[in-house]
């Protein structure tokens, strides 16, 4: 089967292969391979020796998402958070369902967010502490300008946590280039091409405080980065998923092998670009124009025809080997379609043939949006 999702995504056998291995979490040679990882994700992420430090924790994007915001924003704190998409939305809710202060700045989800309106909401608001910002938005496929946006809270006298879920391993942003990041979050099924369960946030250490600020033993970082220094790199505080870690240090060698984030933004950059001209020849409405599409996912919108049905679609295109997204994550109805993973123009090009196929049992004849 062919993933063609936002994560998890299609995997290269190597790293499915580490997959099948018993392994025992407190073991020695685990330890290391753990420790080891931590340092090789740290560097992934421009972080400085002595600075920063990578602190994993068990879950998906959205557990290290909150996980940053309770153990850098402290409770009743006031984080701006720009939003032009479903995870700017979901990174709102969990900044609330944790008892921040949460102050939206919304913005279209067709176009990044503005810098500049970001500076006018912390001149606005001299309480406001953090910017939480997501970097690829795969509500939409647009990316945000967060280099640009951390300058801003720089200047601003401001901190900012950057939800690179979709993101790192591909995108750029060097944190030892950003002292006003706090944290940098990622996971391990998206741009590294790892299986899905294992996050990540690479912190500033010098703003861990102690633990217990963010009200939470499971996602309290300072807890996380504390329990490594008294019992080493290789350990994790609660079982980890041993199977799900070993295979992303499958995955970053792999990343390596390929010539590191940018030869990997460049492939998912030329799938996208192939993806989009592809969906308008078959006659359908990218959601996105192309000077805004993101390398990660495209949107297209749902076509206008009574015949249209996503989940049909999906359950057809499944039949010839491929698997989207059989949900939106936009206002107006469509389908999303993931560029990332261990997949090439190729894979893009037999998705586009699947998809004519489809649309023509469907019986489609007025393919473009409303």
């Amino acid at each position: 089967m062919l993933l063609l999702l936002p994560g998890p995504v299609q995997t290269r056998p190597e790293t499915r292969a580490a997959m099948g291995v018993d392994i025992g979490p407190w073991d020695d040679e685990f330890r290391a391979v753990v420790a080891a990882l931590r340092e090789r994700l740290r560097v992934l992420a421009g972080g400085r020796e002595g600075e920063h430090v990578a602190l994993p924790l068990q879950g998906s994007g959205h557990f290290v998402v909150e996980a940053a915001l309770r153990s850098f924003v402290p409770p009743g704190g006031k984080v701006l958070v720009p939003v032009n998409g479903t995870y700017g939305r979901r990174i709102e809710r969990l900044g609330r369902e944790a008892g921040r202060a949460v102050v939206t700045l919304p913005c279209p989800d067709t176009a990044p967010v503005p810098p500049e309106a970001v500076a006018a909401a912390l001149a606005a608001d001299p309480a406001i502490g953090h910017v939480a910002v997501v970097q690829s938005e795969t509500g939409s496929g647009v990316v945000n300008d967060v280099a640009a946006i951390g300058a801003v809270a720089r200047g601003a006298g401001r901190r900012m946590i950057l939800d690179s879920v979709s993101a790192f391993g591909a995108l750029p942003f060097d944190i030892g280039a950003h002292p006003e990041c706090d944290a940098l979050v990622f996971t391990s099924g998206k741009c590294l091409e790892g299986m899905p369960g294992l996050a990540c946030a690479v912190a500033r250490i010098d703003r861990l405080g102690e633990p217990g600020q963010a009200g939470s033993w499971c996602l309290d970082l300072a807890d996380v980065y504390r329990y490594a220094l008294a019992a080493g790199w290789g350990r994790f505080r609660f079982t980890p998923p041993a199977q799900v870690v070993s295979a992303l240090s499958v995955a970053v060698d792999l990343h390596e092998a390929e010539g590191g984030s940018a030869v990997r933004l460049a492939r998912y950059a030329n799938n996208a670009r192939i993806f989009h001209a592809g969906v308008r020849e078959l006659g359908l409405t990218p959601y996105l124009p192309a000077e805004q599409q993101g390398p990660v996912i495209v949107n297209v919108r749902a076509p206008d025809d009574p015949a249209w049905d996503l989940q049909r679609f999906a359950t057809l295109l499944k039949t010839r080997g491929v698997m989207i997204c059989n949900f939106y994550t936009t206002e107006t109805p469509g389908f999303r379609v993931g560029c990332i993973g261990a997949v090439a123009e190729e894979a893009m090009r037999y998705a586009l043939a699947a998809m004519r196929s489809v649309l023509d049992e469907m019986g489609l004849r007025r393919r473009e949006a409303a």
